[in-house]
């Protein structure tokens, strides 16, 4: 096979999305590379629109980390069903892609997820629900 730029990133894309696949636990995100954002990205446009009524809290548990370093995000929902999904977004080379890392609200709208990222230097993320996102969030992998 021949190792394009294009073959690398949808290979770097697989590996992240069968890591985490294989870690067996609910919730963890592996950020690596950039995934396939025709896919997976989510446009912002459609976030704007989002139903005043609803919300997400959004709170990670550091602020830095080292690569692949688990830690977690935390957080709330109003205006959602209980049991909602709710999942992590990052934002790469200004799209925001849908990382394989999502779960289940509780039903007092809670969440927590484990998220462990690869992508060395200043991470946006945000936790997003249909057409609700939270407020953008860093953490720093160093």
């Amino acid at each position: 096979m021949i190792v394009t730029e294009r073959n690398s990133l949808r290979l770097a894309a697989a590996v992240a999305a069968l890591g985490a696949l294989l870690l067996g636990t609910a919730g963890t995100a592996m950020a690596a590379a950039p995934a396939a954002p025709a896919a997976s990205a989510a446009p912002v446009a459609s976030v704007a629109s989002a139903s005043v009524s609803a919300g997400i809290t959004a709170k990670p548990s550091v602020t830095s980390v080292q690569a692949w370093q688990p830690f977690r995000v935390t957080g709330t929902t109003t205006g959602l069903k209980a049991g909602s999904t709710v999942t992590l977004q990052q934002k790469q080379h200004g799209t925001w892609v849908t990382l394989p890392a999502s779960v289940h609200t509780t039903g007092n709208g809670s969440y927590s997820l484990g998220v462990k990222l690869g992508i060395k230097g200043l991470n946006e993320l945000r936790i997003v629900s249909g057409n609700t996102a939270s407020p953008v969030f860093t953490v720093t992998v160093r």
